[in-house]
């Protein structure tokens, strides 16, 4: 089981060790961080209302193993910069029940009826973690980032509080 717990300055060491190049950091964060990640970035977002920054922490040990946001926007709410850190964690479901424990808390706290996040379309194995949870790709919203020579394609993915309550039951 993981456990959604507050982010503060005093974890911010430990999710920057985690942050390894560039390619990583605008992987995990998109283009609004510029590596290397420094307290003072997460700083500013600690001091944003509109913005929840959770450690995620498996309950069988205790340890942290992960990092997520929460994005207040108008309309919605935005699910994003979410790292499970360790290699030997990923494909373990813990995507999954990160993103389950993310839209219980966004969807009890906020008064929004959609929640969406934003994906590199080459990161197949989240994408598809995101579709078992009930997101679906909104064709009509991509952006893009470049880095390096490359130019990453940014999908929006998006899941209304019914849908997200019906596979919850």
């Amino acid at each position: 089981m993981i456990e959604l717990q507050a982010f503060n300055i005093e974890d911010a060491q430990t999710l920057i060790s985690k942050i390894t190049d560039e390619r990583m950091l605008l992987q995990f964060a998109g283009p609004m961080y510029h590596f290397p990640l420094t307290e003072d970035q997460l700083e500013e977002d600690l001091s944003n209302p509109d913005r929840r920054l959770f450690k995620i922490v498996d309950q069988s040990n205790g340890n942290a193993i992960g990092h997520a946001q929460i994005f207040l926007k108008e309309e919605t709410f935005l699910l994003g910069r979410i790292l499970i850190w360790d290699d030997n964690n990923r494909g373990k479901g813990y995507g999954k029940k990160v993103m389950k424990e993310l839209l219980k808390y966004g969807f009890s706290h906020f008064d929004k009826d959609t929640a969406e996040l934003n994906v590199y379309d080459w990161n197949v194995g989240a994408i598809e973690c995101y579709k078992k949870v009930g997101f679906t790709i909104d064709p009509h919203i991509k952006k893009e980032a470049k880095i390096d020579k490359e130019t990453w394609i940014s999908l929006n993915m998006k899941i209304r509080k019914n849908t997200f309550e019906l596979q919850e039951l």
